[in-house]
């Protein structure tokens, strides 16, 4: 049986690449990191396919066509956990696996210096640093740094604009109170924070290396200093805590209560100690002046009681009660009171 011949589509004309640029932006939402040819399969079973990428924020999108304004299949990257080396095939290929916590995807290149240059800005979105790789050039580490910074804008400003969302307010008030303990930084300068200044706390509240998310990195001392890194997912008004067991709470100021009580206190938040400005009063230098001439005082009053003459002496038991009545004058520690208890707070000596 002969088979009637299929009518060929019209061809649709292709928008300009300056439309599909803003057609993509609109689209996505996010802004144009990298760009290129990449192939792609899910499973060794699957024969490679190749679309035109693009890494947009901590999102990979694949594209049936270079001019193509709507992608076929993305792909979100913030929850990567490692990425292999950049191995050459007997093609001349290169290829790398992208390690992600729902499973695995595998990559090819045209070349090594194509991979690698992939492979590093993939990583500079997702650890929020640019990888110490020998093999990158300058113009590509220099491109590389670009991008690491405008992430870091777009995360902190898409951090403020979702808090500013979730926050509750019964005056309704448009200011947000982060927790004393958020920092707009990434995962290895947090590391870095609590391991250099572990007097200041143990618990950092940052930005997700999404747009949307918060992370909390802790370093507990057990046997041995331990690192460890917890999702906090925006869900609605509240926040879900990524456990075996999702917990979900109404603020984050209540994300970081939590971590503190189920700790019993191990963990506490990490806040830069500020140096409170002196009181020009009750300032160390002035208690200084102030016991010096109370003690001249004392001493010419001692003088007047004891001696009509120029000349005199103390006797032990008066310079005794005089040292008493002078460092009751000038203490050398004060107490405040916080949160209902006092705490004694040293001075300079």
């Amino acid at each position: 049986m002969l088979r009637g011949t299929r009518e060929q589509p019209e061809e649709i004309p292709q928008p300009a690449p300056r439309r599909i640029s803003q057609e993509r932006q609109r689209i996505t939402g996010l802004p144009l990191y990298f760009q290129g040819y990449l192939s792609i399969r899910h499973s060794r079973r699957q024969e490679f396919r190749v679309y035109w990428t693009e890494l947009r924020g901590t999102m990979l999108f694949f594209y049936d066509d270079k001019k193509a304004p709507t992608y076929s299949q993305k792909l979100d990257i913030s929850a990567l956990t490692s990425v292999t080396n950049v191995y050459p095939d007997e093609n001349g290929s290169a290829q790398f696996i992208l390690m992600l916590s729902n499973g695995e995807l595998e990559l090819k290149a045209d070349d090594c210096e194509c991979g690698k240059e992939w492979k590093g800005f993939i990583l500079t979105v997702t650890e929020l640093s640019v990888p110490p790789d020998e093999s990158l050039l300058p113009e590509q580490l220099r491109r590389m740094h670009e991008v690491l910074e405008k992430e870091k804008k777009r995360i902190t400003l898409s951090s403020c604009s979702s808090a500013s969302l979730n926050t509750k307010s019964p005056l309704g008030s448009a200011f947000t109170t982060m927790p004393a303990c958020f920092y707009a930084v990434s995962r290895q300068e947090a590391i870095e924070m609590l391991e250099k200044n572990p007097s200041c706390g143990n618990l950092i509240l940052r930005p997700g290396s999404d747009s949307k998310n918060y992370a909390i990195t802790i370093r507990q001392k057990l046997d041995a200093p331990r690192l460890k890194h917890y999702k906090v997912m925006s869900k609605g008004t509240g926040y879900v805590i990524e456990l075996e067991r999702q917990v979900t709470l109404p603020s984050l100021q209540d994300v970081v209560n939590y971590f503190v009580t189920q700790t019993r206190g191990n963990l506490q938040p990490y806040v830069i100690q500020k140096r409170v400005a002196e009181d020009p009063v009750n300032s160390p230098a002035k208690r200084k002046r102030h016991g010096k001439q109370h003690r001249n005082s004392t001493l010419l009053k001692i003088n007047r009681r004891h001696s009509p003459s120029s000349s005199f002496s103390i006797s032990r038991t008066a310079l005794l009660a005089l040292n008493q009545e002078c460092d009751a004058a000038s203490p050398r520690e004060t107490s405040e009171i916080r949160g209902g208890q006092i705490t004694p707070i040293p001075t300079e000596v």
